[in-house]
């Protein structure tokens, strides 16, 4: 019998299709813009598979951070070890993390983000296995699963056998907010390992050819943009490569849009673009992966949502990166939080990489 404790940050990825870049210390901005939680519904998603395996036994959280989630899902083989009032918080995390591992919990699968898991990893450590289902905004450390189907395989699939070491990553997101992005290692957890399940550390290059290279998707990008199209630039340095050669500034870890080669909105968030897009007569988003992760949807760019995709159009999507980070990439993964969404895109997309050369790359599909 495997013990899962489980852990929810019901507020996890509240900011992101606002446009805040992350939920940390503005719950009430993101609220006060009309976001709506999605952690809950993923974690739901994670449990949904794993309702009938006997082989289970769960110990949670009260409320949102866990009692609610398991509940809904129809699991009924679990305990609640920690009662929390208000709002959840860090330290909640923190305390209820504990109480786990007095239990003697094998694994610790928690759903939030960069956030969560440093917080999981302070109480754990490397002692006790860690795994996270994606819901934060920016999840750059390499303990979260693809995507929430992905998160119940390895829970099934784990055992003391198949764990590997794992970056659990700081980022500063005071300074994310303000367009820059800067990370260092916080610690190594143990985390399950699963061919294509889990996702690896960000990772970001500076080399001379990497430059010249999206150098030379820009000019591509520029020959080919369409009077009066709107255009949606997510976030990266591959795509701030294109509005540098049109001269515009980029929202560098954010989402503008560009009509006639002129900037018409910046650092968008979810609602600004589906007007936009509502208004436009035709509308493409250019999109880069990021890193070494290779998410072209839902990872820093929940601004793009499954809504704004489907208004659009999959087939508008311009995915571009360069060589070497298509060449240490080893999948791309799309996580829009629209499963049947996810899976239309098939099983590759053509990725622009340099002056008027592509090449098909291959995503990973859930099997969820």
């Amino acid at each position: 019998m495997k013990r899962i404790g489980l852990i929810v940050n019901p507020v996890a990825g509240l900011g992101g299709a606002v446009g805040l870049k992350g939920t940390d210390n503005s719950v009430a901005e993101a609220r006060r813009r009309g976001a709506q939680p999605h952690a809950p519904d993923r974690a739901k998603t994670t449990l949904g598979i794993l309702t009938k395996n006997t082989d289970l036994a769960f110990v949670t959280c009260s409320g949102a951070m866990g009692e609610d989630i398991v509940k809904g899902a129809g699991i009924t083989g679990y305990r609640v070890l920690y009662h929390y009032t208000g709002e959840s918080s860090s330290e909640d995390t923190k305390k209820a993390v504990r109480t786990f591992l007095e239990s003697g919990i094998d694994l610790v699968l928690f759903c939030g983000g960069d956030g969560t898991a440093r917080d999981v990893f302070d109480v754990t450590g490397r002692g006790v296995p860690i795994l996270g289902i994606p819901a934060g905004v920016k999840m750059y450390s390499a303990v979260f699963a693809i995507d929430p189907a992905s998160a119940a395989d390895l829970v099934l699939a784990f055992n003391r056998d198949n764990l590997r070491d794992a970056e659990v990553m700081d980022v500063d997101e005071n300074a994310y907010r303000a367009g820059t992005l800067k990370t260092h290692l916080y610690g190594i957890a143990r985390t399950p390992v699963l061919a294509g399940k889990i996702q690896a550390a960000k990772q970001v290059y500076e080399e001379q050819d990497e430059e010249r290279a999206k150098v030379a998707i820009a000019q591509f990008i520029d020959e080919i943009m369409l009077s009066g199209t709107l255009y949606i630039i997510g976030a990266g340095t591959t795509t701030e490569a294109i509005t540098r050669r049109l001269a515009i500034k980029k929202t560098l870890l954010g989402v503008d849009a560009i009509r006639n080669k002129r900037l018409i909105a910046a650092d968008c968030d979810e609602k600004t673009l589906l007007t936009l897009a509502e208004k436009s007569v035709d509308t493409r988003i250019i999109l880069s992966p990021i890193g070494a992760q290779g998410f072209i949807l839902g990872r820093g760019n929940q601004q793009i949502s499954a809504s704004l995709v489907r208004k659009v159009g999959r087939d508008k999507l311009i995915v571009i990166a360069t060589p070497h980070k298509l060449a240490q990439t080893p999948y791309l993964y799309i996580d829009s939080g629209d499963a049947a969404l996810d899976h239309e895109f098939g099983d590759s997309i053509q990725v622009i990489s340099g002056y008027r050369i592509a090449q098909r790359k291959k995503i990973n599909q859930s099997s969820g």
